[in-house]
């Protein structure tokens, strides 16, 4: 080997091993929307997103629909995020991983806002697992008009809880109903105070969870129900909950 060749071959390796000095922590798959109402909230999704995967060391990739979803896909990813997608459109292989990696916990997941829309829409069946997942529950009604509100904590000790205050304010949401409260089949870890709601609105559910976890199923997961405005990214309490979530979400089995 000639001394150009030399160098050539050791700054190859020198890189090599640099690139490989440090792998992810971790592989996060995103799934969202490519349109729709949310628009402006996955991109500021992203942006936070993406500057917490290259501070934190983790990895994550996107999707904007769920056709690539199969049990191969899904072995290279630790946390699948269903950032913004409802649990309706998905091909029968899709739906088949997607179960699959819940059910025998191969990772972990978060999903927010829109993976509660379940019913028939846009010609498509209510997906009944998904329903099941989420502790058996149907979309009712939302606040179009969107309302402030507080958000109180139920389980203070649940590691997406952690420095996040006992109750904190949402500027403005949605505010999902259902058919039922999923208290009776999910852990509920948050609520929202529906007499904090402003302006004030009759629709209400009394009892209403608004983050949640399955322990039904072995992946670890958590369902955020705020998700539609970019202000949220403002948000203190929101950002440490994300953060707390993508962290405990990741660490791959059941856990509460």
């Amino acid at each position: 080997m000639n001394h150009k060749r030399a160098i050539s071959f050791f700054t190859l390796l020198f890189f090599c091993s640099c690139m490989y000095a440090n792998p992810p922590r971790f592989r996060v798959l995103a799934l969202y929307e490519n349109g729709g109402h949310h628009v402006q909230y996955r991109a500021a999704a992203k942006i936070w997103l993406d500057k917490l995967a290259a501070d934190s060391g983790f990895a994550i990739d996107y999707i904007q629909r769920p056709d690539s979803i199969s049990d191969n896909f899904l072995q290279g990813y630790q946390l699948f995020i269903q950032l913004d997608y409802p649990p309706y459109g998905w091909g029968p292989k899709a739906v088949a991983a997607f179960q699959d990696y819940i059910g025998k916990g191969k990772g972990g997941w978060i999903g927010f806002h829109h993976a509660t829309l379940l019913g028939e829409f846009d010609g498509f069946p209510m997906w009944n697992w998904f329903s099941d997942f989420m502790g058996g529950i149907r979309f009712d009604n939302y606040i179009a008009g969107f309302a402030k509100a507080t958000v109180n904590v139920e389980d203070k000790q649940h590691p997406s809880m952690a420095n996040i205050p006992a109750s904190f304010s949402i500027e403005k949401d949605e505010w999902y109903t259902y058919n039922k409260s999923p208290r009776k089949n999910v852990h509920v870890i948050a609520s929202v105070d529906e007499s904090s709601y402003t302006p004030d609105s009759k629709i209400k559910m009394g009892d209403h969870p608004v983050i949640w976890t399955n322990p039904a199923v072995a992946a670890r997961n958590i369902y955020i129900f705020m998700g539609h405005s970019p202000d949220l990214f403002e948000n203190k309490a929101y950002t440490t909950l994300f953060r707390n979530a993508i962290f405990w979400a990741a660490g791959g089995g059941k856990g509460q």
